[in-house]
């Protein structure tokens, strides 16, 4: 559960100095003034007082109206705060507009976000504080205030002085006081500018104050931009690093001149005056969630009050709201918009949007029509900027990451989405091409080449496009939604056809592999599905009778219960470790008939990777990352099979419905994970070993790299947490699935020769002596030995897992000693008795 979420803060008084000694009495203006010198032997400076309004802000002042007036006067920029922005509080969001190359930053990526406040200070000054929200009450006029007051002051960023007031037209009421905050934007205060780890992640030193300026600052009804370059001087390289330079360390621009430059844009938004209804977080439904620690006065201890991050969608009027809650669409007051970056390719820009406007199908399951829509940026329209935070966009990066991220700014008192920036790779389509091609060319000609056509690569990037869309309404991962599809019906045609392979795009459930050439199934991509649309329906539903938070939560949770009898709308979290339905890149309700499937497709796809990657005057360098892409993609398969082993289901349900949260997955099914590594896995996966194609692109014919599969899933199976899981596990009940039976079914299917009398080749000498060493290291007696389970510390030695694995290693020792006497070759006997002696010296006492 999310506990609270802080923004960064940062602490720099600007301090302001005052006569050194108050003059009790007039001084007499007839003798000349003395100043008194300070302990440190310099003049006290002299506080300046307000001067008139027209003597500041003169006639050669340009002005931009807005949230905060700005003017600019020769090189300052003043900044005049009105009384009624006084006490606001202020989201600022800081981005890179441009950066240097090679340093893993690009231009429109978020640096960090912070609410402020100014205030009125002593002496004719304003303050700017920074706001982190980590308690509140509500008890505004109760005792317990002043306590949560105490426990909570808000960090100073700067004091200005009040340069000039403007008054009202009686001339006797300050309505603004005007500062200058160039030396603030010029500088490097930490919330408008990178902070100090980003620097030291990007080897950056000091700030250079001669070669920084502010390049404009624009002023617009609901926010001010602050756009500046800001340049750095750099941390050389250790000559001892290899290789050197490194991206995302040393920026090239760095090693050839000492320095970076960069710009940054920071923008000033005025949070909401009449906040979002907060909406409850539920475990039960995937969003991303805020909070902070609640004290009240009549409450016996505090509360963490966690809601949901999600946007405000607002019927435009009473009539719409009646109409919608007789079952009409309507179209909220200010619909959800995001822009292509016009940096976008032109062939892509279609397939974007989209992507965006395929949510309004979920919209619609929750009452609204036109509620999303993508819309392209305004050509040579001056009142828009991509870094203004008023405005949601889609930034195009012309980069090598293959990726795509999703974030949103919201305000933290309430989880109301303010906008969103995604942010989009060039390379994203490389990671596509190679997902689609080793998922689907078994059964899908289009992905057979080394490069898509632009209806296929568009369809790809409009799938990507969605689900990234879906993070910025608020949308965790749902890694359990593949999980509601039986195998067998990802090879139905026309289910697929209707329902998709998984029932949410927010899934990690990329194509497809399942199905199989003779099933004819053309829908291979993930779509926004059932769990979307009720997650959607769930987040922004619009319950125009409910008087407060707490009502809305007695409906949401009724509709809640109701959904989960629909095993597709449920939510399967993307963090739990032991829930084998909870999985990243799988398929169906079924891991072992799954992985299967998808092997078969593997082994057909194989030998025609040199033909589908093949380009005259080019190297194996395509076909290496093929190979390897395959070899990742049967990784995975070993990887949805192992969870089982110990697994425990969770189900998150409260008081109100049937059943427990926790049950353990039956041991019938822990059996069919065993066999299928036996016989997938530890059996050596020879098809694997194509020479024709390793001799290609690796001196080696294999031999280590089934190794290093194999060794990564032993050490997997027979990890501390796994066993100490299938420890408390198997007391629960006799039939549940236990740590001497998972040792015994592995060493079964990994020394089957010595039960046959048969050679044992080099993959099986490998693999045998990988066991034999795991179960030594298991079997240790040393205290410091440990893993966790449910956040406690468990000490190996403690627990019966060492005494399980010693009695397992004895039987081997006997069963190796005979199969030795009669072996059918002399590395076959070389070997077993290699083993017996590894074995018997570990068990001498030391």
């Amino acid at each position: 559960m999310i506990k609270k979420l802080t923004f960064l803060s940062c602490l720099l008084a600007l301090l302001i100095s005052t006569d050194a000694f108050a003059q009790k009495k007039p001084q007499d203006k007839s003798k000349p003034k003395l100043d008194v010198p300070t302990s440190d032997g310099k003049k006290p400076e002299v506080k300046k007082e307000p001067k008139p309004y027209k003597k500041v802000i003169d006639s050669t002042a340009i002005t931009q109206k807005g949230l905060i007036d700005v003017h600019k006067v020769a090189e300052k920029y003043l900044f005049e705060i009105s009384d009624s922005l006084i006490g606001k509080e202020i989201m600022t969001i800081t981005r890179y507009s441009k950066t240097p190359a090679g340093g893993g930053i690009f231009g429109g990526e978020e640096i960090n976000r912070q609410v402020v406040r100014f205030e009125k200070g002593q002496n004719h000054t304003i303050i700017l504080r920074s706001i982190t929200y980590v308690i509140t009450t509500p008890n505004e006029d109760k005792p317990i205030t002043q306590s949560v007051k105490n426990s909570s002051a808000d960090p100073i960023i700067g004091i200005f002085d009040v340069l000039a007031y403007k008054k009202d037209p009686t001339g006797k009421i300050n309505m603004s006081s005007v500062i200058d905050m160039t030396p603030t934007f010029e500088s490097d205060t930490q919330i408008f500018s990178l902070n100090s780890i980003s620097k030291q992640m990007l080897s950056i030193q000091s700030f250079q104050k001669d070669k920084s300026f502010i390049q404009f600052v624009k002023s617009f009804p609901i926010n001010t931009e602050i756009r500046s370059t800001k340049t750095f001087s750099t941390t050389a390289p250790q000559i001892s690093r290899t290789p050197a330079p490194k991206i995302g360390i040393d920026f090239p621009a760095g090693l050839d001149a000492g320095v970076v430059t960069m710009e940054i844009n920071t923008s000033f938004i005025l949070l909401p005056e009449n906040p979002m209804r907060k909406r409850a977080f539920d475990k039960r439904v995937g969003y991303f969630a805020n909070g902070y620690d609640v004290f009240e006065e009549d409450s016996q201890k505090s509360d963490t009050e966690i809601f949901a991050v999600r946007w405000r969608l607002e019927p435009k009027n009473q009539e719409d709201a009646e109409k919608q809650k007789r079952g009409e669409l309507i179209e909220p007051k200010k619909p959800i918009v995001y822009y292509l970056d016009p940096a976008t390719p032109d062939k892509w820009k279609p397939f974007i949007k989209q992507g965006i406007n395929d949510w309004q199908e979920a919209f619609e399951f929750a009452g609204w029509k036109n509620a999303i829509r993508g819309e392209y940026w305004p050509e040579n329209d001056p009142t828009m900027s991509l870094e203004d935070a008023r405005f949601s966009v889609l930034r195009y990066f012309a980069a090598e990451i293959q990726n795509a991220y999703g974030p949103n700014v919201h305000d933290p008192r309430t989880g109301e989405i303010m906008e969103s920036h995604i942010g989009w790779y060039h390379n994203i389509m490389s990671l596509l091409r190679d997902w689609y091609l080793i998922q689907t060319a078994a059964v899908d000609p289009q992905a057979r080449n080394k490069k898509f056509d632009d209806k296929l690569m568009g369809e790809l990037i409009r799938f990507v496009a969605a689900h990234e869309v879906g993070h910025t309404l608020g949308l965790r991962h749902n890694m359990g939604a593949s999980n509601a599809t039986p195998v067998e019906m990802l090879r139905n045609a026309e289910f697929q056809k209707k329902n998709g392979h998984t029932s949410s795009i927010m899934d990690y459930a990329r194509f497809n592999y399942v199905a199989q050439p003779e099933d004819n199934v053309k829908d291979l991509f993930p779509r926004i599905g059932d769990y979307d649309k009720w997650a959607i329906k769930w987040g922004y539903s619009y319950f125009n009778g409910a008087k407060d938070d707490k009502e809305e939560k007695a409906l949401l949770n009724e509709m809640t219960k109701d959904a989960y009898k629909n095993r597709r709308l449920w939510f399967g979290t993307e963090t739990n470790p032991f829930d084998p339905r909870y999985q990243t890149e799988d398929l169906g309700d079924n891991a072992m008939k799954a992985s299967n499937y998808g092997i078969k497709n593997l082994k057909r796809i194989l030998p025609n990777l040199i033909e589908w990657s093949k380009e005259s005057g080019e190297d194996y360098e395509e076909l290496n990352g093929l190979y390897n892409s395959l070899t990742g993609q049967f990784r995975r398969y070993m990887g949805h099979v192992t969870k089982n082993v110990g697994g425990i289901y969770e189900t998150p349900k409260t008081y109100d419905m049937a059943g427990n949260i926790y049950e353990v997955v039956p041991s019938v099914i822990q059996n069919e994970a065993v066999a299928f590594l036996n016989e997938q896995l530890f059996k050596t996966p020879k098809w694997l070993l194509d020479q024709n194609i390793l001799a290609k692109i690796k001196p080696e014919n294999g031999v280590e790299a089934i190794k290093s599969i194999q060794d990564g899933t032993l050490s997997s199976l027979l990890s501390g947490d796994r066993l100490v899981r299938l420890l408390e596990t198997s007391t629960q009940q006799k039939n549940n699935y236990s740590v001497d039976e998972l040792i015994s079914d592995v060493r079964l299917g990994i020394f089957s020769e010595i039960r046959t009398n048969t050679s044992i080749d080099i993959f099986r000498r490998n693999l045998q002596k990988l066991f034999v060493s795991k179960l030594i290291e298991t079997m240790s007696t040393d205290k410091n030995n440990t893993t966790s389970f449910n956040g406690r510390r468990i000490v190996l030695v403690d627990t019966d897992i060492p005494s399980i694995a010693r009695g397992q290693l004895n039987e081997l020792k006997n069963q190796l000693k005979i199969a030795a006497v009669s072996a059918p070759d002399r590395l076959t006997k070389f070997h077993l008795n290699d083993l017996v002696a590894r074995i018997e010296n570990a068990m001498k006492p030391k």
